[in-house]
């Protein structure tokens, strides 16, 4: 597995670029999000990179960020995505940007992006929210409320408790922005304004 790289980018020809390693020229395909931030021809760079072989050939990716490279990977993951499509979605969209459309449910953002039609985007949704959440830090069950009422799956406080820890924010900073939210209130509703009241401390 060849994880990262170090050398003197030696072409720019987006998607794909060519990395110098002492004399061996690695051609690496990049996501926009990696292409904008890209040194000047001959400058040095280095990348964390995702080596994929296939019956048609040995493939290599490369991302400005560890972030980057595992959501690359955990798109992979989701069926009927393939690297060019991984790629365009993060071409499409940052990591944080794509991170909130999932935590949201949010279809029309990714089907903006070329090559993802609404049941593309509606599955990728539906199976990164399974990854997310398996990815979250175990807490005990009944993790206490604002209120005093342990959560339980089927609470829709519950859920937005579970989407801010996704996107990176503390159980202490999510239980802060929950404090007022309507008790009645959709998980949509929720975590948009939790995210505004989060936005804004």
């Amino acid at each position: 597995m060849i994880g990262r790289i170090s050398g003197r980018l030696a072409e720019k020809n987006p998607p794909q670029i060519l990395v110098d390693v002492q004399g061996v020229g690695y051609e690496i395909d990049v996501p926009m999000s990696t292409y904008y931030g890209l040194p000047a021809t001959g400058q040095p760079v280095t990348l964390y990179t995702h080596f994929a072989v296939r019956e048609d050939g040995h493939f290599l990716y490369g991302f400005a960020t560890e972030d980057e490279r595992a959501t690359f990977r955990q798109l992979l993951k989701v069926s009927g995505i393939g690297a060019r499509t991984a790629l365009a979605v993060l071409s499409g969209l940052s990591v944080a940007e794509l991170s909130q459309a999932v935590t949201l449910q949010e279809a029309g953002r990714l089907v903006k992006i070329p090559g993802i039609g609404k049941k593309t985007a509606e599955r990728l949704l539906l199976e990164l929210r399974d990854r997310l959440g398996k990815a979250l830090p175990g807490r005990p069950a009944g993790v206490i409320m604002p209120g005093g009422a342990p959560s339980d799956a089927g609470d829709p406080r519950s859920d937005v408790l579970h989407a801010l820890l996704a996107l990176g924010y503390n159980e202490k900073e999510a239980l802060a922005a929950m404090k007022d939210l309507p008790p009645d209130g959709s998980v949509s509703d929720g975590i948009r304004q939790s995210l505004k009241k989060l936005s804004k401390g």
